[in-house]
């Protein structure tokens, strides 16, 4: 039999709705694979009793042929989505083992689809990280590798994405503040889509910074993204910055054709010390994406070099304020104190790891009287001005190209010590969620260490049908098949 858990999200559906096998042999597939994998620390939480018992409720509606689109698909959760009756921690100690009374809007939407949940995936805490290495859990580890040498699997979705990487689910979601969605696929080998800021709903996701946060999908292909993402998105009346406009069929836009589509190259993203082989890939990229049919662009968007200043600033203000709510008092964890400024004061310094301590200081000082208008507000002036810079840019091309990361994985360990370094892997993906606009990653190559190397396209706001057609055509240029060698199994 074939080993079912190769397949790919629009091939389980296929081969269920063909019956070739039954969602719980599909289920049981991926929990035994979870099961084995435990040195790769993706999951937090396995759930096999409710994915079997959700799976089998999947084959009785395919029996009755009433399958919803993602009938019996088992998929994994990142710890930041509130799934009601599972445990649910944002990876901080401070939330302890909180179990929400409520579903997420996103993952609702998904169970009511008929999807299937494998358990949760590891995350840095509240979200804070590009390398998954801040998680109360301990860091994931990255299903690629070079010789003896761990790798990070990318933050703050690197459960997902190594989720995916590994095969321990056919999709799992995740959320994408500065880039947590498309540098954790790339560093994996995966497709992440980060959609429109409101595309997605973020009622029932633990928030970190609520102008920035957006969820999306960790996927094998583009096909597989369209398809999440066609469960994923709603309106929602409990989410104040969730967007009135109807779902389109994303899978359908998947034409293959992008025959006149002007595609801008944004000069200011090469970057000094950009590997060669990362400016190669995307000369190639820009090759195969004319071979079918598209118009160059070069185009300017002259404030990129502010993005990653303005961005640690404001998403570390909006940090301090969301993480307010975490004291002690009404859920979570709770230290003693002599009175009550102390217990919480205790509660905060033993809940909260380095990381989280450290944005939440800096943005605590943004926000403070004296350095407000100084920091926050002129932040938010360079916000502004780099969304002026998209829509400048869009006046001449239809979707952007630009790489994903400046490098592939790094080594465990390498960056912890040096957050200014870490902060530098979101260089090509902070000004997305900026300007609040959709982006994917799109595994496009290898490097000199045999690592996975993404490509990223950007597009206009809630434009990820014409975003998803280019990504799609670009993922069958680039032909890429490349997995990691099954090291972790038990």
């Amino acid at each position: 039999m074939t080993d079912l858990t190769q397949l790919n999200l629009a091939d389980a559906r296929d081969g269920l709705a063909k019956k070739e096998f039954s969602a719980v042999e599909l289920t049981q597939a991926h929990i035994d694979r979870v099961a084995a994998s435990a040195a790769l620390n993706a999951y937090v939480l396995e759930t096999p009793e409710k994915a079997l018992d959700m799976a089998a409720a999947s084959d009785a509606k395919i029996a009755a042929g009433e399958a919803r689109p993602l009938e019996g698909l088992p998929i994994g959760v990142k710890d930041l989505f509130c799934t009601k009756d599972v445990r649910t921690t944002a990876c901080s100690n401070i939330l302890g083992d909180f179990t929400p009374p409520y579903e997420s809007t996103v993952t609702q939407n998904l169970w009511a689809d008929g999807a299937v949940m494998l358990g949760k995936l590891n995350n840095d805490e509240f979200a804070m990280g590009s390398s998954n290495e801040t998680s109360r859990f301990g860091p994931v580890v990255n299903p690629w590798k070079t010789g003896d040498t761990q790798l990070v699997p990318g933050g703050s979705s690197g459960g997902s994405s190594a989720a995916v990487a590994a095969r321990l689910g056919i999709a799992a979601t995740a959320t994408d503040t500065g880039g947590s969605i498309r540098q954790p696929a790339a560093f994996t080998g995966t497709v992440g889509l980060k959609p429109t800021y409101g595309r997605c709903s973020r009622w029932g996701i633990v928030a970190f910074a609520s102008s920035l946060d957006q969820a999306g999908p960790i996927t094998h292909t583009v096909r597989d993204a369209a398809m999440m993402l066609n469960s994923m998105a709603s309106f929602d009346k409990r989410d104040t910055t969730s967007v009135e406009r109807d779902v389109p069929d994303y899978e359908a836009a998947l034409t293959g054709n992008i025959k006149g589509l002007r595609v801008g190259i944004p000069q200011e993203y090469r970057v000094d010390n950009m590997p060669a082989e990362i400016e190669k890939l995307w000369q190639q990229g820009i090759e195969w994406l004319k071979a079918a049919g598209a118009e160059i662009v070069d185009v300017s968007l002259p404030h990129t070099k502010y993005a990653l200043p303005a961005y640690y600033i404001i998403a570390p203000a909006e940090a301090s304020s969301n993480l307010a709510r975490y004291d002690g008092v009404r859920y979570g964890a709770r230290q003693q104190g002599v009175d009550i400024d102390d217990m919480y004061a205790q509660t905060r310094a033993a809940g909260f790891g380095d990381e989280v301590k450290r944005r939440v200081m800096i943005g605590t000082y943004a926000l403070s009287a004296g350095y407000y208008d100084a920091y926050y507000v002129k932040a938010l002036q360079v916000r502004r001005l780099i969304a002026e810079d998209f829509t400048k840019a869009y006046e001449k091309c239809d979707v952007l190209l630009t790489p994903t990361t400046p490098s592939a994985a790094f080594e465990l360990g390498k960056n912890v010590e040096d957050p200014l370094e870490m902060y530098l892997n979101d260089v090509f993906t902070v000004t997305v969620n900026l300007a609040g606009l959709p982006g994917i990653s799109v595994p496009a190559g290898l490097d000199a260490s045999g690592l996975p190397l993404g490509l990223q396209l950007i597009g206009k706001a809630f434009g990820e049908e014409e975003l998803l057609r280019t990504a799609a055509v670009l993922e069958e240029a680039t032909g890429f098949d490349a997995q990691p060698q099954d090291w972790w199994s038990a």
